[in-house]
């Protein structure tokens, strides 16, 4: 019998860990060949169903999610009009719930299984090779009978001992030299969050900490570029997760690894595990959600803000950890005004990013079965996203829409740092201001209905504070020091450019002179000024800028300043920013 298991993922770089966990644990029934094949929701179906069809799959299993679901019923019924006979499988979140209602609605459904689905694939694969059995008998399992009437039989419990689940990935790793590895280390949440599925398993296992690092060892000799934990709270046993953030760093891998975690569950022992990992190796997203006590009440969050500001502040301190904030607009008790001290105060940590998403009403999370209390209306279609409650109103989702996407753009690029900091210190009084003031600018200029390259963002910004007729040759001389950190030249034709081209010979001369190349450009000792010439900028400023960005403290300001500007070959930060210096030109 042949088998095939696919999924639509969100992006190329993606992988889907469920599939290849049922792989692994059915190969080792007889006479049953199983093939993984992986597509993304921008694939067409026209490039989808040739490579289905040709395997002449006897069985097909489909791993189903929120984001994916729509095409994948497409493809679901025009596999069936070409091979009636096939069996069709869907499995994943987005069918656990409401089975009957999908088997009903898409009658080229077979099978769904529900939950964790390991064991209640492997029963089903037997009896349909070997037509022996009761399909009642399998827990998990949704089926047509003879009758054609849908049967949902009991659920299955969830595995005692995650380590009879064979290791899902192949020996060989080549094929996901350039993609995300996704990785459990344990299956549950000791948490009870209302909007989360993860909230309804009872409790948190664990595989075995000698094969965790076992496989993360494998991922580390194949460099993988990342390891995506999908714990839903990787943190939550405080030895355990000491042991393997110790194991990674004595690894001396290329491999980052990506966690989510509750700061407020990280002590100070961690934290000097953290202070001690080298740059790039650990990323952390961090759901905060909320800041408003009624809101994290009615979700069953017991957020302690204050401790995961000095968490979060303490490891941005050590400039070696990528750290991404959570927030999700929507929530009960939550209106257009709480929302704005939660992003306030959010925003005011200065993690790298700050993440700004929409309730998504999940079938079977507590948030559903609560939606007529608090008034929710979302769409009916997957996401499931919520349109207004009766806290906050469409209206108000449409502004922090158009927020999340300046958010995105101007402070999560960071490519707009230095001028973000210093609008935020000087003209506005918090942070959602500023973004509310610009999303107004941008609506009625009527720049959300297109799109834009990042060099004209730029544009957009100095067109922007041109209305407001303040420090313009300041903000401009900012922008255009954002632009050089963050990009290599030529500068774009907007930005008044300071003619350094009449510095030639004075350029010539400071590169000639070695102790300036000690001083300024270490890396470039011992190499021809011709070479060196092709890595560096200078560029002239009509405002003391170091000075006013408070980089370097001076008493006065000067005006006219050159600064060399230089990318470095080994990168030392998380972000791949530009070295500079004021130098003088003699």
């Amino acid at each position: 019998m042949k088998v095939l298991l696919t999924s639509l993922n969100a992006k190329y770089i993606h992988t889907n860990l469920a599939i290849r966990y049922l792989e692994a644990f059915c190969r080792k029934i007889n006479n049953v060949d199983i093939k993984i094949k992986e597509f993304t929701i921008n694939d067409r179906w026209e490039k989808i169903l040739p490579e289905i069809y040709k395997e002449r799959a006897d069985v097909i299993g489909l791993s189903c999610y929120i984001w994916n679901i729509k095409e994948t019923i497409k493809i679901v019924q025009l596999i069936k009009t070409l091979q009636p006979q096939v069996k069709i499988i869907l499995g994943g979140p987005e069918v656990t719930f409401y089975g009957k209602e999908w088997m009903n609605k898409i009658r080229e459904i077979d099978y769904i299984v529900k939950g964790e689905g390991e064991i209640t694939f492997f029963e089903l694969l037997k009896f349909l090779e070997n037509n022996k059995g009761q399909l009642s008998n399998i827990k998990g399992l949704l089926y047509r009978d003879k009758k054609n009437y849908i049967i949902e039989n009991q659920d299955r419990e969830p595995m005692k001992d995650l380590d009879e689940i064979p290791f899902p990935y192949p020996k060989d790793l080549s094929e996901f030299k350039n993609k995300i590895i996704y990785f459990e280390s344990s299956r549950g949440c000791p948490f009870h969050c209302q909007y989360c599925l993860s909230s309804i398993t009872e409790r948190v296992r664990y595989f075995s900490i000698d094969n965790v690092k076992k496989y993360l060892r494998f991922f580390i000799d194949a460099e993988i570029k990342q390891v995506k934990f999908v714990d839903r709270t990787f943190n939550c046993n405080l030895k355990r997760t000491k042991e393997l953030l110790e194991f990674l760093i004595e690894q001396k891998g290329k491999t980052n690894f990506h966690f989510e975690i509750a700061a407020d569950l990280i002590d100070e022992e961690i934290l000097k595990i953290f202070k001690k990992a080298p740059v790039g190796l650990f990323q952390l997203e961090i759901g905060v959600q909320s800041t408003y006590m009624p809101t994290l009440e009615s979700i069953h969050r017991k957020n302690d803000f204050q401790k995961i500001k000095k968490v979060v502040k303490t490891i941005k301190s050590f400039e070696n950890i990528h750290q991404h904030l959570d927030l999700i607009a929507g929530l009960p008790y939550e209106d257009y005004n709480t929302f704005k001290k939660s992003f306030n105060d959010v925003y005011s940590l200065n993690a790298d990013m700050l993440q700004l998403g929409f309730l998504k009403v999940l079938k079977g999370s507590g948030i559903e079965a609560k939606k007529e209390k608090y008034g929710y209306h979302y769409t009916v279609f997957p996401p499931y996203e919520v349109l207004f409650n009766d806290f906050i109103s469409y209206e108000e989702i449409i502004k922090l829409k158009m927020v999340e996407d300046l958010l995105e753009k101007y402070k999560n690029s960071h490519v707009f740092e230095y001028t973000l900091n210093y609008v935020l210190e000087y003209y506005y009084n918090q942070p959602f201001d500023f973004f509310e003031d610009f999303s107004r600018y941008w609506k009625n200029n009527r720049l959300f209905q297109v799109s834009h390259s990042q060099k004209n963002l730029y544009k957009i910004f100095l067109d922007f504070w041109s209305t407001k007729n303040q420090e313009m040759e300041k903000i401009h001389e900012i922008l255009k020091f954002d632009y050089l950190v963050s990009h290599k030249p030529p500068l774009p034709k907007f930005f008044y450019v300071n003619n350094i081209e009449q510095k030639k010979e004075k350029i010539f001369h400071f590169l000639n002179q070695p102790q300036n190349i000690e001083k300024y450009l270490p890396e470039f000792v011992g190499v021809p000024v011709k070479e060196i010439k092709k890595y560096v900028h200078f560029e002239a400023f009509s405002i003391d800028i170091l000075n006013i960005l408070s980089i370097e403290k001076r008493n006065e300001n000067r005006n006219n300043v050159t600064l060399l500007f230089y990318f470095p070959r080994n990168k030392q930060k998380i972000f791949n920013k530009a070295v500079f210096s004021k130098i003088k030109l003699e």
